[in-house]
């Protein structure tokens, strides 16, 4: 028998979530990525396939800000910085996909950190 791995078990589940939640031009897809050491969170426009804004651990102009800080500090940075560069290109609200990950943690400290840079969902 074959065994399901906890990666598998998260692919399915943003699959089962993906199938209600789509990013629009007035209202895109807060969409968040969490690595075993850094975190990423794109905003999309699911209609056109475009990504309109991004920002992650690896990011250089971030990069002095978050050494040092613990892991859920730096995801509350980041969805901060993605919050600031969404309202720069207009877009206020956002529809949140936590990509299969389980609403707690560094996924939670992201969506807390953009809810503060201003982005409403």
């Amino acid at each position: 028998m074959a065994t399901k791995s906890r990666a598998d078990a998260r692919i399915r589940r943003h699959q089962r979530v993906r199938k209600f939640i789509s990013g629009t031009a007035e209202r895109p897809r807060l969409s968040v990525f969490r690595s075993l050491s850094q975190i990423y969170a794109q905003v999309i426009d699911d209609e056109k396939g475009f990504t309109l804004v991004s920002a992650s651990t690896l990011d250089t102009e971030l990069r002095g800000q978050l050494v040092g800080k613990k892991k859920s500090e730096q995801a509350k940075l980041i969805g901060e910085a993605v919050a600031h560069r969404a309202m720069d290109k207009g877009i206020k609200t956002v529809v949140f996909d936590r990509g299969g990950f389980r609403y707690t943690g560094r996924v939670k400290a992201l969506a807390d950190g953009a809810r503060s840079g201003g982005l409403e969902f």
